[in-house]
C-alpha cells in the first residue's frame, strides 16, 4: 500500500516550485510511474478521494487560501496596532487568537491544493494507460 502522506509531501514540494501545474504534474508523474503500479496508484487515488471534504469552504480554501485566510491577518494587525498605539492590553487577544487560524487556514489550502495536484497526477497516468498513442508525442 502507498504511503499517502509520502505522496503528499511529493505535491507540496512541487508546490513550492515555480513552474506550469503541467510541469508539476509531469514531475510528480515520473516518480508516481516509477514506485508504483496501477493497482497501487487506484488505491492512493481512492485513498485521497475519501479524504478531500466536499462543500463550499474546502473549495475557497483550496483555490484561494491566501485570500480565505486575509481577514484573519487583518484582525491580528489591527490588533497589534490598537494594542500597541492604544495601550490596551486586551486588544493583543485578537493577534493571538486570529494569527494561528489564519496560518492554519494557509496550511489547509496548501494540503488540499497538493492533495488535488496528487489526483489530477494519479488521472493524467490513467489517460496515459488508456490511451499510450496519444501520450507518445
Amino acid at each position: 500500500m502507498a504511503n499517502l502522506e509520502t505522496y503528499v509531501r511529493m505535491a507540496e514540494d512541487e508546490l513550492t516550485e515555480y513552474s506550469s501545474e503541467a510541469r508539476k504534474i509531469e514531475k510528480i508523474r515520473r516518480k508516481m510511474a516509477l514506485s508504483l503500479n496501477y493497482k497501487q496508484q487506484q488505491e492512493l487515488k481512492a485513498e485521497v478521494l475519501e479524504i478531500m471534504p466536499q462543500g463550499f469552504l474546502p473549495w475557497l480554501v483550496e483555490d484561494n487560501r491566501q485570500t480565505a485566510a486575509l481577514p484573519f491577518w487583518g484582525i491580528a494587525g489591527l490588533g497589534l496596532l490598537f494594542g500597541i498605539s492604544l495601550q490596551q492590553p486586551l486588544d493583543f487577544l485578537a493577534p493571538a487568537i486570529a494569527l494561528p487560524v489564519a496560518i492554519k487556514i494557509q496550511q489547509w489550502g496548501w494540503k488540499l491544493q497538493a492533495k488535488r495536484l496528487l489526483l489530477k497526477t494519479i488521472d493524467e497516468l490513467e489517460q496515459r494507460i488508456k490511451n499510450p498513442e496519444q501520450s507518445a508525442g
